[in-house]
């Protein structure tokens, strides 16, 4: 067979292939229409006239809060009514009177809702998802079809099909009564690509979507709630502008439209005639000229709208003649039915019409499962409304929206270090709010509070601030609403306070406007160094916009409307990502059974005594996923573990003081850890350490003993400390401490090296796990720098990255509730080891080594860690270089057998369980553990960081629980599941 024959084959092969394929699909659905018809004909020969009139009503459910409507049950023996609308109530009550209902009625209900952003729009104790201008800022349209795939999931657990929803009006007038934030924006092709996500979320869902308010309620004044609005544009504008969207979403084949009450001249010539009552506007225009064959549903027909001008009863033969099929929440549901009948009587309205309509909405029932009896579950219904995946995605929607427009010198993200002065002025409460209370897992933020701004409190605020004397102040305008005709619940007293607080101030100002971006037209941007919309007065808005302003998320959002001519449709500016963010979703990001395993583990072992407390946090993609402060300081259990607590971190000293320091010395071309210790540190000539290499000595090859239990050399034969060497007082001779009413002498150090010194070497140069060339690094650091070793990094790391906890001698900066103990030693101190530090040869040198001594929280130490995965920034900060961090982290000596890098430990070369570190852990990966019961660790590959502080060796450091049971790794396994996708 030649080459091209061979070839031809194949192409024939495959054609037939794929119309074996399209036939098979095309035979399905066959027979799946046939199936539908044959149940839609069976329900339509089983009704009489007037139950087929019955199926286009969809009666009112409830007045909102207030009991379900008994006669509810009656038109449903009676008439077989099509279906109900909720509104406000609570969905277990729901659940059980649709459940009822459905039992109740012939042909199963048709149940809908007005759920725009979900069922929190009618129903409490539910996910109030954004409102769609909120969605309008959204740059990510595919999140908005996950939304409204979810709010689907969530209908149909309640047993509703139908959801009137989403807004397709164009919300081009700023003043509109009724739509305003319920729109996706003023821009047609913004508000059909996200009208068009949303609905086909809610469609893949299986949910009847409804695209309202047909042919556009976008640019009225009034309420059609309260009167007829009049669009007095003309058919271009109305065509190009007002029916885009509806033409948009017909094109991707939505399901429902709701049509609204307006009056529109240029389409219906008739003075005063309703749009949902129009045949020009319902059958000409959206049926004949659009050609929409979906449901055509009407807007409330109890709305003043169209009861201004026309009666119950005549309204609803008016809506069947215009072409509806369904009579949304007709006054009067009797007269109504007796008003078609006698229509179709005097043959003003045909059966056939009728029959078109019922079919129709008896297709639509079949397709969304009404050809079975439904019955809702009511056993776990509140979880399944209210679960984590719906409000995580709820809360990276209000992320994405977040819209910084005005970002004077980059102001943000806002750089923070310890000494910063922040103040934040909450203006609409008059207590911290959501937004204040988040700041404080970046800075230390004063906070100032008031419902509202008077006469009498705006002097006395204002000097309350400048009192603080702040370098940034932020102010927040909340306890907003989404009325035009209020302003969006911010006062014009407010708004004049902000734009005068400039003049009283050398600060910086950043505003944040949680309401709709309208309110814009009356802020003087010179006012400013910083302007956000925030679009709400939500938790999840307000959270978000906190972790934008410092850096824990990008700003993304663009302004769906114009707020003023300073600030049009699509303007946005966008920041970068530069701290870890604390607040944010965890949408699609994590597997909730693997965490409630991590869980598990950490219960199992607090309840076993492997610790009397722990903090344990994992960061992912820069994101904290995890966070646990489990137990007590003690086992006396009186005070719990907070984030805020201080651990004694032991051997990650090595990493989060030591090697930070050699790296940044090595990289500024200070030292060169290829060279002796001894070409620095001179007395070493002469010794055996003389030809000891720094990298060797990283690296733990260098020969060096493990340790060396310097305190045992200071006690007597009956283990009494000496008092030659040892005072319970302060003095010149003795003033290092060690612990609590504990000094030693001052020249005690020197033998401690000089120890040290003439230690013999292994000149095998095996890998052997070693403390003591740490002891000798800060007298490096010292030397090479002329500072204090201790000094030295917090200058050059702490301060820098806006560590709040981590340092050495923690007593000197912190309360003793705040530090947690570490061991109750009997065995050379005799006494509760409390915030000094519990490495003994640490301690003999006054607190301050290489080896230990460091005490620090987990949220500090992930931020170091996130630095070294960012490549040395952090907060716009650069604190060492890439190069630097990729080559302390490799592998400085695999063909030894040694995994260690340079300072850092590392995955073991071939992965056995009880080691180091957990399987899943890549070859990229770094970190240190602590004989306290300290871990670290992070994986630049799987950009996940993991921090596990405890204090295990309370009471003694006979407890091994932690260690015998891979606790600290088999959490960290756990974790790695838990982000695998």
């Amino acid at each position: 067979m030649t080459s091209n024959n061979f070839n031809f084959y194949k192409l024939l092969l495959f054609t037939s292939l794929i119309f074996s394929f399209c036939s098979l699909k095309a035979e399905v659905n066959y027979k799946k229409d046939k199936v539908q018809k044959q149940w839609v004909d069976s329900v339509m020969n089983s009704l009489s006239l007037r139950e087929k009139i019955g199926q286009l009503m969809l009666v009112r459910a409830n007045e909102p809060s207030k009991a379900y409507d008994p006669r509810v049950s009656k038109w449903i023996k009676d008439y077989n009514i099509g279906g109900v609308t909720f509104f406000k109530g609570h969905p277990t009550e729901e659940a059980k009177i649709t459940n009822q209902w459905q039992s109740e009625a012939k042909t199963p209900l048709l149940v809908s809702i007005d759920g725009e952003w979900g069922l929190s729009m009618r129903l409490d104790s539910t996910i109030s998802y954004p409102l769609q201008m909120t969605l309008g800022a959204i740059s990510n349209d595919s999140l908005i079809y996950l939304m409204g795939k979810e709010i689907a999931y969530e209908c149909k657990r309640l047993g509703i099909q139908f959801n009137f929803a989403p807004v397709m009006d164009i919300n081009s007038n700023p003043n509109n009564p009724i739509i305003g934030m319920r729109s996706f924006g003023e821009n047609k092709f913004n508000v059909s690509k996200k009208g068009i996500a949303y609905m086909n979320g809610l469609q893949d869902g299986n949910l009847i979507s409804t695209a309202k308010h047909f042919p556009g309620h976008g640019d009225t004044e009034n309420d059609s709630h309260k009167t007829l609005p009049i669009v007095a544009h003309s058919k271009r504008r109305i065509d190009s502008v007002e029916l885009f969207p509806f033409k948009q979403a017909i094109k991707n084949n939505l399901s429902g439209i709701m049509i609204a009450h307006l009056y529109m001249p240029a389409i219906e010539k008739k003075n005063n005639l309703p749009t949902s009552l129009s045949h020009k506007v319902v059958t000409k225009l959206l049926k004949n000229r659009l050609g929409f064959k979906g449901l055509i549903v009407t807007d409330g027909l109890e709305m003043q709208g169209v009861t201004k001008y026309y009666k119950p009863g005549d309204i609803e033969v008016k809506a069947i003649l215009a072409g509806n099929d369904i009579l949304l929440l007709p006054q009067n549901v009797p007269l109504a039915i007796q008003s078609i009948e006698k229509a179709i009587r005097n043959k003003t309205i045909s059966e056939k019409r009728i029959n078109q309509s019922c079919r129709k909405i008896l297709e639509y029932k079949y397709k969304v499962g009404l050809n079975k009896k439904p019955y809702i579950e009511t056993k776990g219904l509140f979880k399944d409304l209210n679960n984590s995946y719906g409000k995580s995605l709820r809360r990276k929607l209000f992320e994405e929206a977040i819209t910084l427009v005005q970002n004077k010198d980059s102001i943000i993200p806002l750089k923070y270090s310890p000494d910063s002065s922040i103040v934040s002025l909450t203006i609409g409460y008059g207590y911290p709010t959501s937004f204040q209370k988040s700041m404080a897992d970046y800075a230390k933020v004063k906070s100032f509070n008031t419902k509202e701004i008077t006469e009498a409190n705006q002097k006395g605020l204002i000097n309350k601030i400048i009192k603080s004397k702040p370098q940034t102040i932020i102010v927040s305008l909340e306890n907003t609403n989404i009325s035009a005709r209020k302003n969006f619940g911010v006062s014009q007293s407010s708004i004049d306070f902000v734009n005068a607080l400039k003049a009283n101030t050398n600060s910086k100002i950043i505003l944040d406007i949680f309401a709709a971006p309208y309110v814009l037209k009356d802020i003087n941007p010179d006012a400013f160094d910083a302007i956000l919309i925030s679009y709400q007065d939500k938790v999840d808005a307000k959270i978000a916009s906190t972790e934008v302003i410092f850096g824990g998320l990008a700003a993304r959002g663009k302004l769906p409307v114009s707020g003023s001519i300073y600030f049009p449709v699509g303007t946005g500016i966008m920041t970068t990502k530069t701290k870890i963010a604390y607040n944010a979703s965890h949408f699609d990001m994590i597997d909730d059974n693997y965490i409630q395993k991590a869980d598990s583990i950490l219960n199992f072992a607090y309840d076993h005594k492997a610790f009397p407390g722990c903090q344990v946090i994992a960061i992912k993609d820069g994101r904290l996923i995890y966070e646990r402060n489990l137990g007590f300081h003690t086992l006396k259990k009186n005070i719990h573990v907070s984030e805020n607590d201080l651990y004694d971190i032991a051997s990650i000293t090595k990493i989060a003081a030591t090697t930070l320091a050699i790296m940044k010395l090595d990289e500024e071309g200070k030292i060169d850890i290829d060279r002796k210790l001894s070409d620095y540190l001179l007395y070493l000539k002469g010794t055996n350490k003389e030809n000891m290499i720094i990298r060797e000595i990283m690296a733990h090859q260098a020969g060096l003993k493990s340790w060396i239990p310097f305190y045992i050399g200071t006690m007597d034969e009956d283990h009494n400390l000496k008092t030659k060497v040892y005072s319970d007082k302060i003095s010149e001779d003795y003033d290092t401490r060690v612990a609590e009413n504990l000094y030693i002498n001052h020249n005690y150090n020197r033998i401690i090296f000089d120890s040290i010194i003439q230690s013999p070497i292994d000149t095998l140069f095996q890998f052997t796990y070693s403390d003591l060339g740490f002891y000798l690094f800060p007298k490096l650091v010292e030397l090479v720098t002329n500072k204090s070793f201790d000094t030295y990094v917090a200058e050059e790391f702490y301060i820098p990255l806006g560590l709040e906890t981590t340092g050495f001698l923690p007593k000197k900066h912190f309360n003793e509730d705040r530090i947690v103990p570490t061991e109750i030693d009997n065995y050379y101190r005799n006494q509760l080891i409390q915030g000094d530090v519990h490495d003994p040869g640490a301690a003999m040198l006054g607190g301050v080594s290489g080896h230990a001594g460091l005490f620090s929280n987990a949220r500090d130490l992930a931020i170091i860690m996130q630095m070294l995965l960012n490549g040395g920034t952090y907060g716009n900060k650069r604190i060492l270089k890439a190069e630097t961090i990729e080559e302390f982290t490799r592998y400085q000596f695999p063909l030894n057998e040694n995994r260690r890098g340079a300072g850092f430990d590392k995955p073991l070369l071939d992965y056995h369980p009880h080691g180091p570190n957990c399987y899943s852990a890549s070859s990229e990966s770094f970190g240190h553990s602590g004989f306290t019961g300290t871990y670290l660790w992070a994986d630049p590959k799987n950009k996940l960081i993991y921090v596990f502080l405890s204090n295990r060796v309370y009471p003694t450091a006979k407890n091994k629980m932690l260690l015998k049971k891979d606790i600290r790794t088999n959490v960290h396994e756990s974790l790695y599941n838990a982000v695998k996708k």
